[in-house]
Protein backbone atom coordinates (compact mmCIF):
# COMPACT_ATOMS: atom_id res chain seq x y z
CA UNK A 1 0.00 0.00 0.00
CA UNK A 2 1.35 3.35 -1.01
CA UNK A 3 1.52 6.27 1.42
CA UNK A 4 1.59 8.83 -1.38
CA UNK A 5 -0.90 11.65 -1.28
CA UNK A 6 -1.79 12.65 -4.78
CA UNK A 7 -3.60 15.69 -6.07
CA UNK A 8 -6.38 13.40 -7.24
CA UNK A 9 -6.82 12.00 -3.71
CA UNK A 10 -6.90 15.50 -2.24
CA UNK A 11 -9.38 16.62 -4.90
CA UNK A 12 -11.65 13.62 -4.25
CA UNK A 13 -11.55 14.17 -0.49
CA UNK A 14 -12.37 17.87 -0.85
CA UNK A 15 -15.20 17.08 -3.27
CA UNK A 16 -16.76 14.64 -0.79
CA UNK A 17 -16.40 17.20 1.99
CA UNK A 18 -18.19 19.76 -0.18
CA UNK A 19 -21.02 17.33 -0.87
CA UNK A 20 -21.37 16.55 2.82
CA UNK A 21 -21.37 20.24 3.70
CA UNK A 22 -24.04 20.91 1.06
CA UNK A 23 -26.24 18.18 2.57
CA UNK A 24 -25.78 19.56 6.07
CA UNK A 25 -26.59 23.05 4.82
CA UNK A 26 -29.79 21.79 3.20
CA UNK A 27 -30.83 19.94 6.38
CA UNK A 28 -30.09 23.06 8.40
CA UNK A 29 -32.27 25.22 6.14
CA UNK A 30 -35.12 22.70 6.31
CA UNK A 31 -34.85 22.56 10.09
CA UNK A 32 -34.94 26.36 10.34
CA UNK A 33 -38.03 26.45 8.12
CA UNK A 34 -39.81 23.83 10.22
CA UNK A 35 -38.85 25.63 13.42
CA UNK A 36 -40.31 28.85 12.03
CA UNK A 37 -43.59 27.08 11.28
CA UNK A 38 -43.67 25.63 14.79
CA UNK A 39 -43.05 29.05 16.32
CA UNK A 40 -45.90 30.46 14.24
CA UNK A 41 -48.24 27.69 15.38
CA UNK A 42 -47.26 28.12 19.03
CA UNK A 43 -48.02 31.82 18.70
CA UNK A 44 -51.46 30.96 17.36
CA UNK A 45 -52.09 28.53 20.19
CA UNK A 46 -51.03 31.15 22.72
CA UNK A 47 -53.50 33.63 21.25
CA UNK A 48 -56.26 31.01 21.34
CA UNK A 49 -55.45 30.21 24.97
CA UNK A 50 -55.62 33.90 25.90
CA UNK A 51 -58.96 34.23 24.14
CA UNK A 52 -60.39 31.18 25.90
CA UNK A 53 -59.06 32.43 29.23
CA UNK A 54 -60.83 35.76 28.74
CA UNK A 55 -64.07 34.02 27.82
CA UNK A 56 -63.83 31.77 30.86
CA UNK A 57 -63.25 34.81 33.10
CA UNK A 58 -66.39 36.46 31.71
CA UNK A 59 -68.45 33.29 32.26
CA UNK A 60 -67.13 33.08 35.82
CA UNK A 61 -68.13 36.70 36.46
CA UNK A 62 -71.61 36.06 35.07
CA UNK A 63 -72.01 32.94 37.18
CA UNK A 64 -70.96 34.84 40.29
CA UNK A 65 -73.55 37.55 39.59
CA UNK A 66 -76.26 34.94 39.03
CA UNK A 67 -75.39 33.15 42.27
CA UNK A 68 -75.57 36.44 44.16
CA UNK A 69 -78.97 37.33 42.65
CA UNK A 70 -80.37 33.94 43.61
CA UNK A 71 -78.80 34.11 47.06
CA UNK A 72 -76.88 30.91 46.47
CA UNK A 73 -73.72 32.31 48.03
CA UNK A 74 -72.99 34.67 50.86
CA UNK A 75 -72.07 38.19 49.81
Amino acid sequence: MSDKVTNELIYETLRRMQETLALHTQYHLETKERLGLLEYQVGGLTAQYASLSNRLDRVDERLTRIEKRLDLVEV
